[in-house]
């Protein structure tokens, strides 16, 4: 066997998994999994306020501000961690598409169109490729995601739990 052959991938370059990834890399939104902890946060917290501002005016139709204070800011606490979970989560899935793919020991692929699909079998040291870069580029950034995640669900939690106290 020749190296041409051991290096033959028949999956147009665009739907190979580590070409997927790096686009991913690349894109707007996605991008936020690799920032510098801070730029994260503050990308993370610009989506919050977005949300406080999406919510704020449907609180205020059920909570006057002034005569249910409580109520008013527990409920845009819990909109904003519903609408940034939301938000986050579609980063999170694109994320988890492409480490399914890159852990997958098969590529399926489309040839020229929907209708014929094909499977292709990765080498070793492709696969061996993948692996690492799922460990050591992926889930990092799926971690990252799990703790905000844990942040948003404990504000959440909180607020449900005041609510149930004390509204």
């Amino acid at each position: 066997m020749n190296k041409s052959t051991v290096n033959f991938c028949p999956v147009p370059l665009e739907q190979q998994p580590i070409y997927e990834y790096e686009k991913l890399k690349e894109s707007w939104l996605f991008d936020w999994g690799i920032l510098a902890r801070g730029q994260y946060i503050r990308k993370v917290a610009w989506v919050a306020f977005w949300s406080l501002v999406l919510v704020t005016p449907l609180s205020m139709s059920l909570f006057t501000p002034a005569k249910q204070p409580l109520e008013f800011i527990l409920s845009n606490l819990m909109g904003i961690s519903v609408l940034t979970g939301l938000f986050l989560s579609r980063i999170y899935l694109g994320w988890q598409y492409i480490k399914d793919r890159l852990k997958s020991d098969r590529i399926f692929y489309e040839e020229s169109g929907w209708y014929d699909g094909q499977t292709w079998l990765k080498p070793s040291t492709m696969l061996n490729r993948d692996l690492l870069v799922v460990n050591y580029e992926i889930e990092p950034i799926l971690q990252r995601l799990h703790k905000t995640y844990g942040l948003i669900a404990a504000v959440f939690a909180l607020s449900s739990l005041i609510w149930l106290i004390f509204g």
